[in-house]
C-alpha cells in the first residue's frame, strides 16, 4: 500500500514539475491532460480529444491519415487516391503493414500508392477534371478493381472541388462504387475525425447502397476494426473459426468491398478498435439490429475472456467450443510463460499509443509478470479513458495528447524498463539508453493477437528488454 502511495505522490509531483516548464496559460491547458488514476473512479481524470497546443510537439496525425491509412486504405480490392499533392500519399506509402492476400493489381491494390499529383495550375482552376481523368485511368490500368476511394488532402477542401459529383459521375459510367471522403488533414484535432468520416462515408456509399444476396448462417459474424497489422486478423479468425462461427468480414486488414457489403447480415459483429469503428457498429445496430460487442485477443486472460464474451451471444455449441478452443492452447500458453516470465517478471512498462493498445496490451504485459505504470493516447475520446479504469491500476500516470518533452520528463523520472509506442519516439527513447518497442506496427513483427500472437508478444518483449545491447548503452540513471 505504501508503494502505491510513494507512486502517487510521485507522479503528481511530476505532473507539477512538468507543467512549471510551460508559460502559465499554456500550462494551465496541459495540465488538465495530466493525470493520477485513482481506483475507483469512473474515468481517468483528463480531458481529451482536444486541440493540441500551438509550438508543443505532438505525436498525433491528421484526418487523411485516419481515414487513409486506417479505415480505407486496408481494403485490398479497391483502389485508394490520394487526391492532392504526391507527398501525403508519398509519405504515408506502405507505413501501416496492413498484410493482405491476393495477386498485386488484380484482386490487391493495398501496396500502390495512387495519386492526383495536384500541381499550382490545379490549385488555381480546380481538379474536378483531373480527378475524373486519374479515375479512368484506374478503371483502364485494374480493371478488376472492385471500387475505388478518393482521400481528400487539405488542398481540395480548401479550394471547394466538388469530389461528390465526380464521384458519381465516373461511378454510373464505370458501374462502380466509388466512394470520395472528405478527410482533408484540416479537420479535426487528430486522426479521430478523420476515423469517424470514413465511417460515415461507408455508411452513405457503401452499406446503405449494398444489396447483398449472399445466403446468411446462424453463426456469422464480422471483425471490424483489425487491420491485420503484421497478420493480426489472420490469427484472431483461426480462434473464431475453431469455435464454429464464420467469419464473414474483415474491416478492413485483408478486406474487401464485397465483404463490406455483407456484414448487415451478420448476426454479431466482433469490434476490435473502439475508437476508430465504434461509429459504424452503432449504425449497424441501430438500422440493422446488429449487436456488437468489444474484444481483446491480446494475451491469454483476455482472450479467454473474450472467447466466451463472444461466446455468450450464441448457443451452447459455440460455448462448449469456446472452452475446447481455451483448452487447447493452454499448455502452450504455460510453456511461453513458463519461459519468458521468469525473464520480465516485475518489469515496468511506460505506454503511449493511439486509441485502444494503451488499454488492451496491458494484460498481456501483465500475463507475463510485468506492470504499466503510464499509460495515455494520442487521439482518445473521453469514453476511451473510461474504458481504460478497467485495465490500469491505482497510482498509474495518465497523459493524453503527451507532449515530447513530457514524455522524456516523464521516463526519466519513472525509470520504466520498457517504453511503448510509436516510430517517431522510438529512436529517443533508445538513444536515452531506455529499450522500445514500436506499438503501432510491431516493429516490423507480429503478429500480436491471438494465441500464436502471444508467444510471439513475449519474445518481443523479452529481445528488447533483455538485448545485450544494452549493456553498451545505458539509460541515464544507469550510468
Amino acid at each position: 500500500m505504501s508503494a502505491v502511495l510513494d507512486d502517487k505522490t510521485r507522479n503528481k509531483a511530476l505532473i507539477n514539475e512538468v507543467l512549471e516548464a510551460y508559460p502559465e496559460k499554456a500550462a494551465k491547458k496541459r495540465a488538465k491532460h495530466l493525470n493520477v488514476y485513482e481506483e475507483g473512479k469512473p474515468d481517468c481524470g483528463v480531458k481529451s480529444n482536444i486541440k493540441s497546443l500551438p509550438g508543443v510537439m505532438t505525436i498525433r496525425g491528421c484526418a487523411y491519415a485516419g481515414s487513409k491509412g486506417v479505415v480505407w486504405g486496408p481494403i485490398k480490392d479497391m483502389v485508394h487516391i490520394s487526391h492532392g499533392p504526391v507527398g501525403c500519399g508519398q509519405y504515408s506509402w506502405g507505413t501501416r503493414r496492413n498484410y493482405a492476400s491476393g495477386t498485386i493489381g488484380v484482386d490487391n491494390f493495398v501496396v500502390l500508392q495512387v495519386t492526383s499529383d495536384f500541381q499550382e495550375k490545379d490549385i488555381v482552376f480546380g481538379g474536378d477534371k483531373k480527378l475524373e481523368k486519374v479515375i479512368d485511368e484506374i478503371n483502364q490500368l485494374f480493371p478488376l478493381a472492385n471500387g475505388i476511394s478518393i482521400q481528400s488532402e487539405c488542398p481540395i477542401g480548401l479550394i471547394g472541388d466538388d469530389i461528390e459529383a465526380v464521384a458519381k459521375k465516373k461511378g454510373n459510367e464505370a458501374g462502380k462504387t466509388i466512394v470520395p471522403v472528405r478527410c482533408e488533414g484540416f479537420r479535426g484535432v487528430s486522426q479521430s475525425l478523420g476515423h469517424h468520416i470514413a465511417n460515415d462515408q461507408v455508411r452513405d456509399w457503401v452499406l446503405d447502397k449494398a444489396d447483398a444476396q449472399h445466403a446468411a448462417g446462424p453463426y456469422d459474424v464480422a471483425i471490424i476494426g483489425d487491420y491485420n497489422i503484421g497478420g493480426d486478423a489472420w490469427s484472431s479468425r483461426i480462434l473464431l473459426e475453431e469455435m464454429g462461427l464464420r467469419v464473414v468480414a474483415q474491416w478492413s486488414g485483408d478486406g474487401t468491398l464485397k465483404e463490406m457489403e455483407k456484414t448487415p447480415k451478420v448476426k454479431l459483429n466482433l469490434l476490435h478498435c473502439y475508437r476508430s469503428m465504434n461509429y459504424i457498429s452503432r449504425h449497424m445496430e441501430e438500422k440493422y439490429g446488429i449487436p456488437w460487442v468489444e474484444y481483446n485477443f491480446f494475451g491469454p486472460s483476455k482472450i479467454a475472456a473474450s472467447l466466451r464474451e463472444i461466446a455468450s451471444h450464441f448457443d451452447d455449441k459455440i460455448k462448449e467450443n469456446a472452452e475446447k478452443v481455451i483448452a487447447k492452447y493452454q499448455p502452450m500458453v504455460d510453456a511461453v510463460i513458463a519461459k519468458y516470465k521468469p525473464r520480465l517478471d516485475k518489469k515496468t512498462v511506460m505506454l503511449y499509443v493511439g486509441g485502444l493498445r494503451p488499454r488492451h496490451v496491458v494484460g498481456a504485459y501483465e500475463d507475463l509478470g510485468m506492470e504499466v505504470v503510464g499509460a495515455g493516447y494520442e487521439f482518445a475520446h473521453g469514453d476511451d479513458y473510461q474504458r481504460t479504469t478497467h485495465y490500469v491500476k491505482d497510482g498509474t500516470l495518465i497523459y493524453d495528447d503527451v507532449t515530447g518533452f513530457e514524455f522524456e520528463k516523464f521516463a526519466e523520472t519513472i525509470r520504466p524498463d520498457l517504453v511503448g509506442s510509436g516510430v517517431k519516439e522510438k529512436y529517443i527513447f533508445q538513444k536515452m539508453g531506455i529499450p522500445f518497442r514500436q506499438m503501432h506496427s510491431w516493429d516490423y513483427s507480429g503478429p500480436y493477437h491471438g494465441y500464436d500472437g502471444f508467444a510471439i508478444f513475449a519474445r518481443d518483449m523479452d529481445m528488447a528488454i533483455n538485448s545485450p545491447v544494452w549493456a553498451m548503452n545505458k539509460a541515464p540513471w544507469k550510468k
